[in-house]
């Protein structure tokens, strides 16, 4: 059946962006002035040690409660909330089809389309689409964006929403959310992002994401089982600290001295193989053969000097994430948590901009 859940209809009500990862629920409302955006609201709350497991929330009650909790708290402008699914349980595939079809029969298309590349009964899956406009390759024919996802991935994050008496209106594929937050990061590069192929690397905390834009339309993505979580697992295991303190510590600081040595430091060699390991299969999955731009987001993209150790390694310009650079904030906003948090951020700023027809 075809849904209206994934992002891809305009002028919609003003929503929040709510981004569930794997140490953080985060909540961020943005408000457009013009050609400008306002942080409205923005609050983040711990989760307890496994109540994800990747992309998969295993507590909803538990996860719920503190969404309730939080949403109490800051009390919200407004009900109506945006969230996402990502990396294997979301599948997109661009498709064409004749372009003299009517609506009715589009749908129809695309539907015998699905059947080929879904490898769940239709039955299963919350379906949807988006028409691009003609094929580059054939013009008499209309490139369609197909986005899918199991029901029980939808289901969970509308569940989890309820809690909160929050209405979805949106679920999004992760992927776009990026691309929709990029438009904040292209002022910042070169020549503005444009005719630019920029890598965004969102280090979660059990999954490295790639997502590879070009000209501000993603291009690739890649989603490899490793991240942050590692690093406090280590941080654990070395120096006898729970989960929420090896998580604050590893932002906060504080660690002996051989933290940045005997910790640190072997993690961020991981990572930095692990990232040209995902770029060396860009490369050769695809056309393109260079990359102008990094862009590192994800919790531990906040982790001291990673930029410019990729920088260094890699050959190529690195920056972390700061999509708030050019946005005004309400008087209440914790703007140095903000700002702190900015690299965990993206894929909230992306949700919440599905409010406004971009």
């Amino acid at each position: 059946m075809i849904l209206d859940w994934f992002a891809i209809k305009p002028k919609l009500p003003t929503m929040a962006g709510i981004d569930i990862s794997g140490t953080f629920i985060r909540f961020l409302e943005l408000s457009q002035h013009g050609d400008t955006f306002r942080v409205e609201t923005f609050a983040q709350e711990m989760l307890p040690e496994n109540a994800l497991n990747e992309t998969e929330i295993k507590d909803i009650e538990g996860v719920g409660k503190i969404l309730s909790n939080l949403v109490k708290r800051i009390k919200p402008k407004s009900q109506y909330a945006a969230v996402a699914v990502s990396g294997a349980s979301v599948i997109t595939k661009s498709i064409e089809v004749v372009s003299e079809l009517r609506e009715s029969e589009v749908e129809s298309q695309i539907m015998l389309e699905a059947e080929r590349y879904i490898p769940y009964p239709l039955a299963e899956v919350n379906l949807d689409f988006t028409i691009l406009g003609p094929s580059k390759k054939n013009p008499s024919n209309l490139e369609v964006l197909l986005a899918a996802s199991r029901s029980e991935n939808i289901d969970s994050r509308v569940e989890l929403l309820s809690y909160a008496d929050l209405i979805p209106k949106v679920v999004d594929v992760e992927a776009f959310a990026f691309e929709r937050a990029f438009k904040l990061i292209a002022p910042q590069l070169p020549n503005k992002g444009r005719d630019q192929t920029v890598a965004i690397i969102d280090l979660g905390n059990s999954m490295t994401n790639l997502n590879v834009l070009h000209d501000g339309r993603s291009v690739y993505t890649r989603e490899q089982l490793f991240g942050g979580g590692q690093l406090v697992d280590e941080i654990q295991r070395r120096y006898g600290l729970n989960f929420e303190e090896a998580l604050l510590a590893r932002q906060k600081g504080g660690l002996p001295e051989d933290y940045q040595t005997e910790v640190l430091k072997p993690h961020l060699d991981s990572l930095l193989q692990q990232i040209s390991r995902s770029l060396q299969f860009f490369y050769s999955s695809t056309s393109f053969t260079e990359l102008n731009y990094i862009i590192l987001a994800g919790h531990t993209a906040t982790l001291p000097g990673i930029a410019e150790k990729c920088q260094k390694e890699l050959g190529i310009g690195t920056a972390v994430a700061n999509p708030f650079s050019n946005m005004t904030m309400a008087s209440h906003i914790n703007v140095p948590l903000l700002l702190e948090e900015a690299p965990s951020l993206m894929v909230c700023c992306g949700l919440a901009m599905r409010s406004f027809d971009l």
